[in-house]
């Protein structure tokens, strides 16, 4: 990885007391145990939506069961916070025994780049993990060398959509190019139906369309050039035709006032029938029944890019390197990926399990169909850039991207724009 997606947190770490001082009472990584010779993990995770967190309610609960003598301790936070939270833990002692983090060289990677994670090979090969999982899970935990934490989900993003609004606006069949998802979002139009649902202000949400059209009309070698390599934004005709295509989207085809809600308030217009498509990953399967959608009225379909390289991204628990804990560590982590706590975990983060002796809990259809998707899908992946990006370099890009959304940049300019900031900062 180059310089600019692989870069070191010290530059982004809070030091100031104040910023250390709100962690105090949340590190757990020193210290092998208590002296009645019980032991107390610490866990980080973002805060879990209500079936993720009654999962691993329930995971943590059996393990304690099974394990006397080791608490698990979780500490949850919201997604911004949880990544400010680990980058001010950086290079202290208050970091947890065990943290829930994204893949990718510009989060996972940012992280293992500044010691924080610890290399399990050892683990692995005594545990026989490696035959545990799928490949395609266990390359997010590989792709920096040695064995960096357990694959936790391999999550999938396509656009869902209601079956019932496609066929009011008729829209017959599922887009297979571009330019069919450009129609059917017109026939939705055309029908007094919001064709597409995004929440602005968590920046991310609106990423995934930018991340799609940049492969859409890249291409898959031109846009890893441009998102994991050094390839030039300001010289790509195809970099402002994608910022021109989402200002397009952010015009025509967005709910209005996206720019002032949140992905959460966005996917409401889903649940309740206003909007026709969200562009959601697997963990979405359980969040429709959570909302009381009945799955068998939607679809999902991969966004038709013209690559056949599906949107995805992995998520793994890692292991501090500076723990104490290491074999109750080993022990959580152990039973979490294992079949029976797999069993627990269910499909609250994913429709597919990481590991492969568990099958697809087809009790819901969408679970089905991307396991369709998934195997129809040998092209390989792209990566949502906030896992590909430096947290810089991702404040940025969100800084273009909304501004081209907002008309203060227009689509011709943000390639350069975001060029000079990676020559200045790379």
């Amino acid at each position: 990885m180059t310089a600019f997606t692989r870069r070191s947190l010290g530059t982004l770490a809070l030091t100031a007391t104040a910023a250390t001082a709100a962690l105090t009472a949340c590190g757990g990584g020193s210290g092998s145990g208590s002296s009645d010779g019980s032991t107390e993990l610490s866990l980080w995770m973002p805060t879990q939506e209500d079936a993720q967190g009654e999962a691993i309610s329930a995971l943590i609960d059996a393990f304690e069961k099974a394990n006397p003598g080791i608490t698990v301790t979780l500490e949850q936070r919201s997604v911004d916070d949880h990544k400010t939270a680990m980058r001010q833990a950086a290079g202290t002692d208050l970091v947890p025994d065990i943290y829930w983090y994204w893949e990718g060289s510009g989060l996972g990677g940012e992280l293992i780049d500044v010691g924080m994670s610890k290399d399990l090979s050892d683990v692995y090969a005594e545990k026989g993990w490696e035959e545990r999982f799928t490949p395609a899970s266990l390359a997010g935990i590989t792709q920096y060398g040695g064995f960096h934490g357990v694959p936790w989900t391999l999550q999938g993003e396509g656009l869902y959509y209601s079956k019932e609004l496609f066929e009011q606006a008729g829209v017959t069949e599922e887009p297979t190019t571009y330019e069919e998802l450009v129609g059917a979002a017109e026939k939705l139009l055309a029908a007094g139906i919001t064709p597409i649902e995004f929440g602005g202000t968590v920046n991310w949400h609106v990423m995934r369309l930018l991340d799609s059209l940049l492969e859409t009309t890249c291409g898959a070698e031109l846009a890893d050039s441009l998102n994991t390599g050094d390839g030039d934004w300001s010289a790509e005709p195809a970099v402002t035709e994608a910022f021109t295509e989402l200002k397009t989207w952010g015009d025509t085809y967005f709910n209005e006032g996206y720019m002032g809600i949140s992905n959460d308030d966005s996917s409401q217009l889903f649940f309740s029938g206003q909007a026709a498509m969200a562009l959601e990953g697997t963990w979405f399967n359980a969040s429709v029944v959570a909302n009381g959608m009945d799955p068998a009225t939607l679809g999902v379909f991969p966004f038709p890019t013209g690559t056949d390289r599906l949107y995805g991204f992995g998520e793994a628990f890692y292991v501090s390197e500076t723990t104490e804990k290491i074999d109750a560590a080993v022990a959580f982590l152990d039973f979490l990926t294992s079949a029976e706590g797999q069993e627990i975990a269910g499909t609250a983060w994913g429709a597919i399990s990481v590991n492969k002796d568990v099958p697809v809990d087809e009790s819901n259809p969408l679970n089905t169909r991307w396991a369709e998707i998934f195997e129809a899908s040998d092209a390989g992946m792209y990566t949502n850039n906030d896992q590909n990006f430096s947290t810089a370099a991702t404040t940025e890009f969100w800084r273009i991207q909304n501004s081209v959304l907002t008309g203060e940049i227009a689509p011709g300019d943000a390639g350069a724009e975001f060029q000079a900031f990676r020559a200045q900062n790379g």
